[in-house]
Order: C-alpha cells, then sequence, then structure tokens
C-alpha cells in the first residue's frame, strides 16, 4: 500500500476543506503534505484524522505542515506600499474606478477575498472596496 493510499482520508479532507498550495509529495519513504488550511478548525481536523491512522504518530511516514491562513475574512491587513496611499477602487481591476485610498501602513479590514490578487477591504474610515492583495499583509 502506498502512503497516498494510506492516507488517502487525509488528502481527500484536506483538499474538500479548501486548502490553499495543498502539497502532497513522497520522498525516501516519507509522505510530505502542506499547506494552508481556511481555518484552525480545519487544521485540527486533519491532525484528528492523522491521528486516527497512526494512533501514536509513531510510523514517522508523514511530515504534515499545515499553517493556518492569517488572510481570512475579518483579519487585519497592513498596507505595504512603498511610500504612497493604496488605491481602494469600486470593483476588482485596475480598469474599475478609484473611490479612495489607504494610507501607507494603515490597518484595513479584509471583507473577503475576490481572487487571489483582489482582495474587498475596509478602511479605517469605514469605506469598502477593492484592492490589489499584492499591497496587503495579514497583521500577526
Amino acid at each position: 500500500m502506498s502512503l497516498q493510499d494510506k492516507y488517502k482520508e487525509l488528502i481527500d479532507t484536506a483538499r474538500s476543506a479548501g486548502t490553499n498550495n495543498l502539497q502532497v509529495n513522497e520522498r525516501e519513504g516519507v509522505l510530505h503534505i502542506s499547506g494552508e488550511a481556511p481555518t484552525g478548525s480545519v487544521k485540527d481536523n486533519l491532525w484528528s484524522i492523522y491521528g486516527k491512522i497512526d494512533p501514536n504518530y509513531l510510523s514517522g511516514d508523514v511530515v504534515m505542515d499545515i499553517q493556518v491562513a492569517t488572510a481570512v475574512e475579518g483579519a487585519k491587513l497592513e498596507v505595504i506600499t512603498q511610500s504612497s496611499n493604496l488605491n481602494v477602487r469600486r470593483g476588482p481591476g485596475t480598469d474599475e474606478p478609484i473611490i479612495g485610498k489607504a494610507a501607507h501602513a494603515e490597518i484595513v479590514t479584509l471583507i473577503s477575498k475576490h481572487s487571489d490578487q483582489w482582495w474587498l477591504i475596509r478602511t479605517k474610515d469605514g469605506q469598502e472596496g477593492y484592492a490589489h492583495a499584492q499591497y496587503l499583509k495579514p497583521v500577526e
């Protein structure tokens, strides 16, 4: 039985739960599973499944590196432009009108992710609009 077969339930659950950047690789008899779980409860569930398959974690045939996403709805984000303000737009795209600005180093709130590039945010003044994700960093 391959390691991917042995840990099929774990891998399938990680996929179905929306684990981002899920990587599953087998090297030298060890299955490496990594990615970013959307919530802490998803990560806890994955560890619970792992514990059910290998109750005392003694087989040593899995390395699981699942982090919890910090950029989730309601998360605080810091504007990380070089020094200028970040454009806040009516819709997701540079062709959309600018409806506001978020200052360099301002803390904003993530409302939702339209895509990997465009996130809907709320500024400290309560204005909502889309901003390019490359200029936003989750506040730990």
